[in-house]
């Protein structure tokens, strides 16, 4: 019975073995039957800048020249060591049409022999001629920026080795494309820059996909079939994850190798930016007796884009503001060569910086930035490659266009076809894109007014009076404020926008440019190079060291808008809001409020709670309360966090609650019981010399100022100040009074005839600066002078300091980047500290925040010094800008528009202080807050600046 019981168990054992084994070469057999319907993707070179295969090479001219070596690809070939640097501006004796050879040696499967082999390369600079085996792909092509294939089927050998051989032209023979590509205004390079790779298609394929698919879930679609191919199309939606979402009756109609195909979908999420929903459509092609025969996903978001004379762009019928930014396809170390993780950083930013739109300036860019687009929520802008005139010729023209928008046309974050840049355009073209274009987006050229659209470059704010002759047409300047060095971007922006969000017919704007392009110079040691004032226009540097405009753009374009006001002992705790979201509600987003101290010179959060936001739907305004609670004594500043639905942050907002005053005598009352030690005063050669404590001040007797300060037998090199700026008065006389516990050195200066003299009334007015020097060597200054009731003077005083000697700073204001007159906005106030540099803004350096320029809001400052303990200043005057230095002056500003004036001295303190300018506007140009008159409401008053002096 036992063997019998076994002998039935080796049997159930066998036949189960038997079962899963048939089941298991079924299953294998279904999934390579599946894999065989795939398309396979082999690359050649590698995938990006970061991730490199390497080539032969051969370079005629420049660097490393004729002579066969290696090159890794994708890259630039100048990053690599060959060739000849050049920026598009440079003349034609400097250009050299050098070209490069590649080859490199592959091999296919086998099993690849029954299938369409197709060789991509997805961008090569400029003209390629494409041979396998040492036959010719295919044509020429011509075009930088642009996607190509072949089909190499019938030229490979299959299991065995293969050879590709490439020659590439830097210049092109197509005089239209060297104008448009290699004469534009930025950097030129060669080489195979994109990467290279082979697809494999089953021969009865799909060769391509147009989607149009709808805010109501309607889904039209083109489905391309490779020649010969019958069948049917089935298709099923499936969300990004790749999961089931809705198996889509089809409408199917065939013609000419053509499967259009209609479908609707429900329960959709659309597409927009603030919510970028993402499905995959899933295309199959069926033979006729029902057999997979091609499988294909394409990436779609739902959405509608509508663009209406006289009104404005609307996506999923909700009209929209670009906050946009044009964006180059750049790095330093490799050129034009990017990479995913590239796109993705640089797409984060510009939401970061609140950015909901992309120009694709000044060409295609590569595909993972769409897609990234696409995935993080970026409205685009897609640009074929022009400058200026003489446009692309009609034949190459035509062929780059369709290239562009077969490559693209699925992308839902595409909103517009750019024919072009500022007046390059070829308006033979502009009927083209509808031939490729499923969802028929509307063509625009920028700078110019076309059709529904003014896009004006670089106009005086007064422009957006908008009271020309286009004042029905659609307006967004596709280039704005421009951002030369350290100009532009957020200097202006606040006038700008304010108005253009209040316009009608504005659908916003698109600032210049994203990032400075320095690029590494292998001829020159890898220093980082601009070509000048041609390409330091960054909102970020070249590695993307963020500049203080990203913080301004931030805090401007935030959807969440808090209309400006201060915090008075009378606080009732509104702020008033608005909900600049096109599609988010306030509800779905979080604000929390922080009371914070500054004592003992640092931040500490006394208490932080969440504030009540009201559930404003889009443009729609409100209030909300931040309530006075028991801590809010303690408290010197309010901070104000405000997060989105993806708990990012959107801006911090800082209120001080205390005065300058009153937090400098919080924190001098803790120095009030250092050593003491008795007043010696002494008159010497011209000077008035207070010894006190463990400092010695020295004094002119003919003018208060101060000359010298030593402390403990050390210089510290702070003189010649107080001199009150614009004042040209003599000193009238200098006073000191001696007391038990200080000593006043007191300069009165002339007196001035305030009124014109036909009134024959007399009124007489002094500007003062009182020294009180203290037993515990405490240093105060009250400087008083008469202001004006309008004036373009700098108001403040001044004093000399050794640069050489600064090695950094801590403050308690705005911070941690200066401040403009036109740019203001996006500093937190806070305690800071900064290390010195001598940054030039986009030009060298690229450390930031800079250390040199006008700082707002100053409570307090501490001076570090290389040689000495250094020293602080407390400010107890309200509204006071400090000036650290004077930055270098950039070298690519002939006009002056963005190097801001200074006064004289090194450490200023001041009431006013200038804007910056753009490449091509004065300050004074770009709106109110860039004009060099400052208002005061009353002359007769004079103003203060009370500091003290802590050694």
């Amino acid at each position: 019975m036992k063997i019998k019981q076994q002998i039935n168990f080796k049997r159930q054992i066998v036949s189960f073995l038997s079962l899963f084994i048939i089941y298991s070469l079924f299953f294998l057999g279904s999934t390579t039957a599946q894999n065989t319907q795939q398309t396979e993707k082999r690359y050649l070179t590698g995938t990006d800048k970061d991730n490199t295969v390497t080539w032969d090479f051969y370079c005629s001219a420049g660097q490393n020249s004729k002579k066969w070596t290696s090159i890794e690809t994708p890259s630039c070939w100048e990053l690599q060591g060959f060739g000849h640097y050049n920026y598009g501006h440079d003349p034609f004796e400097k250009r050299v049409n050098e070209y490069g050879l590649y080859k490199h040696k592959f091999s296919v499967p086998k099993d690849w022999k029954n299938k369409t082999v197709k060789i991509v390369f997805e961008g090569v600079m400029t003209d390629a001629e494409v041979k396998v085996n040492g036959k010719l792909a295919g044509p020429i092509h011509q075009g930088a920026f642009y996607e190509f294939k072949y089909d190499i089927t019938h030229l490979l050998k299959y299991g065995n080795e293969n050879l590709i051989e490439v020659k590439v032209n830097k210049a092109s023979a197509n005089e239209s494309i060297n104008h448009a590509e290699r004469k534009a205004d930025f950097w030129v390079f060669g080489g195979i820059y994109r990467p290279v790779y082979l697809e494999a298609l089953p021969k009865q394929h799909i060769e391509r996909v147009a989607i149009d698919a709808k805010a109501d879930g309607q889904i039209i679609t083109d489905v391309f079939l490779s020649k010969k191919t019958g069948g049917n199309i089935k298709a099923r939606l499936l969300d990004i994850q790749g999961d089931l979402v809705q198996d889509l009756n089809l409408e199917a109609s065939k013609s000419d190798q053509k499967f259009r195909v209609k479908t609707k979908a429900n329960n959709i999420n659309t597409w927009n930016p603030e919510f970028p929903h993402l499905y995959q459509l899933e295309l199959s092609l069926l033979n006729k007796k029902g057999q997979l025969q091609h499988q294909i996903k394409q990436r779609i978001g739902f959405r509608t884009v509508e663009l209406l004379e006289g009104d404005g762009i609307y996506v999923n019928g909700e009209r929209i503001k670009f906050k946009g930014v044009n964006r180059h396809s750049f790095y330093p170390s490799s050129g034009r060569t990017t990479s995913k993780a590239l796109s993705i950083e640089h797409v984060e930013m510009m939401k970061d910086m609140n950015m909901n739109a992309v120009r694709m300036s000044h060409y295609p860019p590569d595909v993972h930035f769409l897609d990234v687009c696409d995935s993080l929520g970026l409205f685009v802008i897609d640009e074929v490659c022009t400058w200026h005139s003489p446009a692309l010729d009609t034949e190459v023209g035509e062929k780059i266009v369709k290239e562009t928008v077969i490559r693209d046309v699925n992308h839902p974050s595409i909103l517009l076809w750019a024919n072009g840049n500022e007046s390059g355009w070829n308006t033979e073209l502009d009927d083209d894109y509808a031939i490729w274009d499923i969802q028929q987006r509307e063509v625009i050229h920028p700078w110019n007014i076309f059709n529904k659209t003014n896009t004006l470059h670089y106009f005086h704010f007064h422009g957006l009076a908008n009271d020309g002759p286009a004042t029905d047409k659609v307006f967004f300047p596709t280039e704005f404020l421009h951002g030369l060095y350290d100009g532009g971007h957020g200097a202006g922006l606040e006038d700008y926008w304010e108005n253009m969000w209040n316009m009608p017919n504005s659908a916003g704007g698109f600032l210049w440019d994203f990032a400075d392009e320095a690029v590494v110079r292998t001829d020159k040691n890898g220093v980082l190079d601009t070509d000048g004032n041609h390409a330091s226009d960054g909102i970020v540097g070249p590695y993307g060291e963020k500049e203080a405009s990203y913080f301004t753009i931030k805090e401007i374009w935030s959807p969440i808008y808090i209309e400006d006001r201060t915090i008075k002992s009378d606080f009732n705790g509104i702020f008033r809001i608005e909900n600049r979201y096109h599609y988010t509600s306030l509800a779905s987003c979080k604000m929390t409020a922080k009371l914070v101290s500054f004592q003992e010179n640092k931040l500490t959060v006394i208490e932080e709670k969440p504030v009540e936001l009201p559930p404003l739907s889009p443009n729609q305004k409100g209030i909300f309360r931040v309530n006075k609670t028991p801590l809010w004594e303690k408290a010197d500043a309010l901070h104000l966090t405000a997060y989105d639905p993806y708990g990012k942050e959107i801006f911090t907002w800082s209120y001080a609650i205390e005065s300058p005053k009153i937090i400098s005598k919080k924190l001098l009352d803790q120095t009030s019981k250092q050593t003491k030690s008795a007043l010696q005063l002494k008159h010497e050669k011209g000077n008035i010399i207070v010894a006190s404590n463990e400092c010695e001040f020295t004094f002119s007797n003919k003018t208060g100022v101060l000359k010298k300060v030593i402390k403990n037998n050390q210089i510290i090199p702070l003189s010649n100040g107080p001199v009150i700026l614009g004042n040209k008065n003599k000193v009238d006389t200098v006073k000191v009074i001696q007391q038990d516990n200080y000593i006043d050195i007191i300069a009165v200066f002339e007196p001035k005839n305030k009124m014109p003299e036909w009134t024959k009334i007399v009124v007489l007015s002094s500007d003062s600066i009182k020294w009180r020097v203290h037993q515990n060597g405490l240093l105060d200054l009250e400087a008083e002078f008469k202001g004006k009731k309008r004036t373009k003077d700098v108001l403040g005083i001044t004093f000399n300091y050794d640069e050489g000697d600064v090695a950094g700073m801590k403050w308690l204001g705005d911070g941690p980047y200066r401040v403009w007159r036109n740019r203001t906005k996006g500093t937190c106030f806070q305690v800071w500290e900064n290390d010195y540099n001598n940054t030039i803004t986009g030009e060298s350096g690229f450390v930031y925040p800079e250390f040199k320029g006008y700082f707002s809001h100053l409570y307090w400052v501490e001076l570090k010094s290389k040689s000495t303990e250094g020293f602080k200043v407390y400010c107890h005057s309200p509204d006071v800008f400090l000036r650290m230095l004077t930055p270098e002056k950039p070298s690519g500003d002939p006009k002056g528009r963005v190097t801001p004036f200074f006064p004289k001295g090194d450490i200023s303190f001041v009431y006013n202080i200038p804007g910056i300018g753009t490449k091509f506007q004065e300050s004074n140009s770009t709106g109110p807050h860039g004009n060099d008159e400052i208002y005061y409401g009353n002359s007769d008053d004079p103003l203060k600046i009370a500091l003290t002096f802590q050694f």
